[in-house]
């Protein structure tokens, strides 16, 4: 049997694009659930992230303590993912889905603006140039009119932005060595809470085929979320996050397959520049990473250099120092008449 053998970095890029699969799939079963509201939408799809999340922690209960001194954190990251989550759950529920996933895919773009303001990292130019392409791409897919039929992809952009900060302070207690899975544990458990009373006081008599399409969204989800990690984890995210925009191509595919769903060519204008924007600043990332990782080992080469050359300057002294220093007490000069004698003996 061959063995095929798969750089860590390639294996990164699989398992992105299995996570981008699986949130496709998410997207295809929340819009199958038909007229269920978005909130209890939103509480099938977490409450099996809270379950996973929940076990995970119980095998690893020193997790809790890397958060303790990040509870703000974890709470504003909460409040934003779950903005991120009901609105994107209506525009899936509401517009064409593959619209609904690329509006969702600005989070990137939204992340490098509210990194600078909020975290005070300075993004290169390219950066906020890729930032300014995205939103005109977004535009074609939102088509502003002045009408109601805009509020579900006014929707989508601002369920990226709340992904986008969650995503930002995601990056923020990472960095502090925040586990994983209690940033999911309790987001997971502020969304089911922020959506329970609706679920309570409001609920909608679901049949057994949209209950089954909700939690199949949740479990969709959870395996994403577990092949998004496994990537990140094999690879940095700024060589394989491109990749993860390959959700337009599946939910595109599944839209048309299960829903019959045509994107118009407006939308598809906008998906390829928003995509062209994703992969000329993922680019022009992996070009500056290269060029300080050149201009490093020149500077470590140079430091190494002229190490070597004082080492070799101090022993050059050392031997014109030894060559003309003065004869020890007892020992005759070179040349003299004892010396000669001495030889001679």
């Amino acid at each position: 049997m061959w063995k095929v053998k798969i750089g860590s970095k390639y294996l990164g890029i699989v398992y992105i694009v299995i996570s981008a699969f699986f949130f496709a799939l998410m997207n295809l079963f929340v819009s199958m659930a038909g007229e269920v509201p978005v909130m209890q939408k939103a509480f099938f799809r977490n409450i099996v992230a809270l379950v996973l999340a929940a076990v995970m922690l119980l095998k690893d209960r020193g997790a809790v303590k890397t958060g303790r001194g990040h509870v703000g954190d974890l709470l504003i990251r909460a409040a934003a993912g779950t903005v991120g989550v009901l609105c994107n759950f209506y525009a899936i529920s509401n517009m064409n889905i593959a619209d609904a996933s690329i509006l969702n895919k600005l989070s990137p773009f939204f992340a490098i603006i509210f990194s600078f303001f909020l975290l005070k990292e300075k993004p290169a130019k390219t950066e906020w140039l890729a930032v300014a392409v995205a939103f005109v791409g977004a535009l074609f897919v939102v088509k502003p009119t002045f009408s109601a039929e805009v509020l579900p992809a006014a929707l989508g952009v601002l369920g990226g932005l709340g992904a986008g900060v969650a995503y930002t302070f995601v990056h923020k207690m990472g960095k502090a060595g925040v586990n994983g899975n209690l940033i999911i544990f309790v987001f997971s458990v502020f969304t089911c809470l922020v959506t329970l009373p609706s679920l309570i006081f409001d609920y909608y008599p679901m049949s057994w085929q949209q209950l089954g399409a909700l939690l199949l969204a949740g479990l969709a989800a959870a395996i994403g979320q577990i092949f998004i990690t496994k990537a990140y984890s094999k690879s940095p995210a700024k060589e394989i996050s491109v990749y993860d925009y390959s959700i337009v191509l599946f939910t595109a595919l599944l839209g048309f397959l299960f829903l019959s769903e045509v994107p118009d060519w407006m939308s598809v204008v906008g998906y390829c520049v928003i995509i062209f924007a994703a992969v000329g600043n993922w680019y022009m990332t992996l070009r500056r990473d290269r060029k300080a990782r050149g201009q490093s080992a020149a500077d470590g080469a140079a430091g190494n250099a002229a190490g070597s050359a004082a080492v070799n300057g101090q022993a050059e002294n050392a031997e014109n120092a030894a060559a003309h220093a003065p004869p020890e007490e007892g020992e005759p000069p070179e040349g003299s008449s004892e010396g000669n004698k001495s030889g001679k003996r």
